[in-house]
């Protein structure tokens, strides 16, 4: 079998085995071809890299100028890929093992403040009709949910359609959790629905999702929603560079925290299979969670 057939292999494990999203597997699979791009440079491939060609490369990530982020995640991407073939013994040796990964701290999240979500709100809903409608839904059920851009176009219609106080989301891995939804976004849901319809594809009456498009795919694209949400921060006096379809979700765990709840809460609520993911939160939510330390720990009160 040749490296593209590993590959192929790995994914469709990947998928099966591991059950991971659409998104997952494509982020896989230009990682890997990537690392075949450069590994063909040198003479080889994925099948037939040395130690040194994978070392080279994992140099190369950094030399290129990507984002700390994308380079450890195409590292782990050719690391897991090579444990595959290791133990589907198609190779005897693991060429990704002996060169270290780098430590990279974690970036504190961008967060909004209360007010500036206020305003960012206000903004959305400020323009013409249907258009302000949607928007403004979209953005009170991502800060109302903590759901994630991917989960929030690819809501259904259905999930919807009788008003309820919880959404059954499905995330990463396949793993179902629980969004709540306040009363604004509920409001915001009905409001939007009674417009749904001007956003239909012409003959798509029985278009199944919350938010349909006239493009290609049938409904509204995470890059759009966030071209939307840039013009909305503009709007709002807001530095649109500030601003993204995940600083919403940071804000809403971030405010959470701020007003008292339990990390482990948040963690359930954002889908985080570790807490570790979690507990960057807390040092954002810093000010708030000392203030509770110092208000409610009994040795911090004065009788």
């Amino acid at each position: 079998m040749s490296g593209e057939g590993w590959v192929e292999a790995f994914l469709e494990m990947m998928a099966v085995e591991r059950a991971a999203a659409k998104n997952t597997l494509t982020a896989y699979a230009k990682d890997l071809a990537d690392a075949q791009g450069f590994l063909a440079g040198r003479g080889g491939d994925l099948a037939s890299a040395r130690a040194e060609d994978v070392e080279a490369y994992f140099q190369a990530l950094g030399a290129r100028g990507l984002s700390p982020a994308t380079a450890a995640r195409r590292r782990a991407a050719v690391r897991q890929f090579y444990r595959f073939v290791l133990g589907e013994g198609w190779r005897a040796d693991d060429p990704s093992r002996r060169v270290e990964a780098p430590r990279k701290g974690r970036p504190l999240p961008k967060v909004l403040s209360r007010d500036e979500m206020d305003r960012l709100i206000a903004a959305a809903g400020a323009r013409d009709g249907a258009q302000g409608q949607r928007l403004a839904c979209m953005v009170e059920l991502a800060y109302a949910s903590g759901l994630r851009i991917s989960e929030l176009t690819a809501l259904p219609l259905a999930v919807l359609a009788r008003d309820p106080a919880y959404l059954v989301v499905k995330g990463k891995g396949g793993k179902e959790r629980l969004a709540p939804l306040n009363e604004a976004a509920r409001v915001a849901v009905k409001a939007y629905l009674e417009v749904r319809k001007a956003f239909l594809p012409k003959g798509d009456a029985a278009n199944p999702w919350l938010f349909p498009s006239r493009g290609k795919g049938g409904r509204l694209t995470t890059r759009r929603f966030a071209q939307l949400l840039d013009e909305a921060a503009a709007g709002a006096g807001i530095d649109p560079a500030r601003v993204s379809p995940h600083v919403l979700r940071h804000a809403f765990a971030t405010h959470l925290l701020e007003g008292g709840a339990d990390l482990r809460v948040v963690q359930k609520l954002l889908g985080h299979a570790d807490i570790a993911t979690t507990q960057i939160y807390t040092h954002v939510a810093g000010d708030r969670l000392a203030e509770v330390v110092a208000t409610k720990h009994p040795l911090s009160r004065k009788d």
